[in-house]
């Protein structure tokens, strides 16, 4: 797939989401890795560009350069949004152990949880406020079990899994800090990898080097031959 096409997929993915104005962001590509530019009009915005370009087949990576602009240049105070982030995180039973900061619409997130969905359903919660530019997440998960544990409960998990071929990944836990390394054959697959290995309690870092790779090279293959 050259480089304008795979730009095309992309810019079709985003005017085709509902959710996402796409008509102030600009595409480029180059060998699989697209960049977005221009504006956003929020930061929840931002979230589902990055998940949209994610979804097309031959995309490899993502550099997201987009600038969050709120409508009409109405800015939002910053105690207010750090009130509303704290009230919509109760919802999560999280108040008393993340702890909210924010600074010219910026929000960071501090504090400890145990488990990483915690931590992602707190960014997730706060980023679809008004006026949130971004999130900085800071929240440390605390230590469950041993590394072999982890590792055997990774593994066990990504068996599971029908949307991953657990023989292509590789896992290697040093302490709580978790390496995935192999070939898969779709970004779809990378990711959910790498939700099966954050899911196990006490995980503090997953570090996701397998590469896209498989489904590629199968496909260059078969139009080699006709």
């Amino acid at each position: 797939m050259s480089n304008e096409e795979l730009c095309q997929r992309v810019l079709d993915e985003l005017q085709f989401d509902p959710s996402i104005d796409a008509s102030n962001i600009c595409v480029e590509a180059e060998d699989g890795v697209v960049t977005l530019m221009g504006h956003v009009s929020s930061f929840a915005e931002k979230i589902l560009a990055d998940n949209a370009v994610r979804r097309i087949w031959g995309v490899r990576a993502l550099a997201d350069e987009l600038e969050v602009r709120c409508r009409n240049g109405k800015k939002t105070a910053d105690d207010e949004i750090a009130n509303r982030a704290l009230k919509i995180l109760e919802w999560y039973d999280l108040p008393n152990q993340v702890q909210v900061t924010v600074d010219h619409g910026l929000i960071l997130l501090t504090g400890e949880v145990m488990w990483q969905y915690q931590k992602k359903a707190a960014e997730h919660a706060v980023g679809k406020l008004s006026g949130v530019i971004g999130v900085v997440n800071d929240i440390t998960i605390k230590p469950a079990m041993c590394a072999s544990d982890i590792k055997q409960k990774i593994e066990d998990a990504l068996a599971r899994n029908a949307k991953i071929e657990a023989e292509g990944v590789r896992v290697t836990a040093r302490d709580v800090n978790i390496l995935l390394e192999g070939n898969v054959d779709s970004w779809e697959e990378r990711l959910a990898a790498e939700d099966a290995a954050w899911s196990v309690a006490g995980v503090q870092s997953v570090h996701n080097r397998l590469t896209i790779g498989r489904e590629l090279e199968r496909r260059t293959s078969l139009q080699g031959l006709r």
